[in-house]
């Protein structure tokens, strides 16, 4: 079997979870006698080279591809990775708007209308969570029975970390620690700052700071307090993140939604409690393990960080993600969906 997997094309710039999420399903593929191949725009005739194509989000940026191979008849599969603090009767609503526009007169889309025609047009479609799912299925109206929830994952490696290499670099340990771009507000890093600055405990911030106002503001507040360093982006694949997480003793990621925020997983699996918000599906990867805050309350940010801090490792939380979420059962999961999709292709 032969897969093409693609995403939109910025991806490899932000540097983000569907980058990772795609690379690593792609680098565990071959283990479940899949042949992955990336998409190149560049190649003629490159949809009759695969058994099907997998899209890594549904959005404009991945609009147009669908929509070519769906109108060529190429089977497709789609993770979404979707998640709207909206409910789904208030997506359905919307995109019920959107499509009497539609059929006023042509040119008018919405990020909703899109993510629609996208998942319209799969054979598939794999979102991360049960939460997400139910957003797909209830929200934007998609076909139950092509839906399959096909998890997030973790590279193993991150349970081998040690914390030497960052606490030799940067001489602190046991410390708050955060991972993520700074500059988007759904990820609450400036509201995460001002909590941060009012707990007496070292703080480590990791991510490439953007060139928006919103991170300008979160640099500024950074600023204020000693007790916080903020470290301009690591490489995903280096080993001094590897390490930050083993160092840490909290993780935070206090985002208005996560589904469910891969470095939450890494930093589990390194060893640090996990403080994450509640919005989303991830509840549905940490269960009991992990404390859950309101993204919109410093308040509860802040309780959930102490409470946190309180806790006695005990090993329970990073045996729970290696039982459940490593990127090789993400893997196996992908491979079985592919294979549903070419053989309900040939029954027909």
């Amino acid at each position: 079997m032969k897969a093409c997997l693609a995403s939109y094309p910025a991806v490899t710039m932000l540097h983000g979870g569907p980058n990772t999420q795609l690379r690593m399903t792609a680098k565990h593929l071959s283990e479940f006698d899949v042949t992955v191949g990336m998409f190149d725009p560049w190649r003629y005739g490159i949809e009759r080279e695969f058994d099907l194509f997998h899209l890594f989000a549904a959005n404009i940026g991945t609009f147009h591809l669908a929509r070519e191979l769906h109108v060529r008849n190429v089977p497709l599969v789609v993770s979404p990775i979707m998640f709207s603090s909206h409910s789904a009767q208030f997506i359905r609503r919307g995109l019920s708007a959107t499509r009497l526009l539609q059929r006023a007169g042509r040119g008018i889309w919405s990020d909703y209308s899109i993510m629609a025609d996208i998942c319209s047009w799969a054979s598939a479609v794999l979102p991360n969570t049960r939460a997400e799912a139910n957003l797909v299925t209830r929200g934007l109206g998609s076909d139950g029975s092509r839906v399959t929830v096909v998890p997030n994952g973790v590279e193993e490696r991150f349970a081998d970390a040690t914390p030497d290499l960052f606490r030799e670099k940067y001489g602190v340990d046991q410390f708050i620690l955060h991972v993520g771009h700074i500059g988007y507000e759904r990820k609450n890093v400036l509201n995460l700052i001002r909590v941060l600055g009012t707990i007496d405990h070292p703080s480590v911030i990791i991510g490439r700071s953007l060139q928006t106002p919103y991170a300008e503001a979160c640099l500024a507040e950074a600023r204020k307090h000693k007790q916080i360093l903020v470290i301009d982006g690591l490489d995903h694949e280096s080993d001094l993140l590897a390490s930050a997480y083993a160092a840490s003793k909290v993780f935070v990621l206090p985002s208005q939604f996560e589904t469910p925020g891969i470095a939450a997983l890494e930093a589990g699996l390194g060893g640090a409690e996990i403080v994450i918000t509640q919005e989303g599906g991830t509840r549905e990867y940490f269960g009991s393990f992990a404390e859950y805050v309101d993204p919109r309350s410093n308040e509860s940010i802040r309780q959930g960080i102490l409470t946190a801090l309180g806790k006695s490792p005990t090993g329970v939380l990073r045996d729970h993600i290696l039982a459940e979420f490593t990127w090789r059962q993400v893997a196996r999961k992908t491979a079985g969906a592919y294979r549903s999709v070419l053989e309900q292709g040939r029954d027909r």
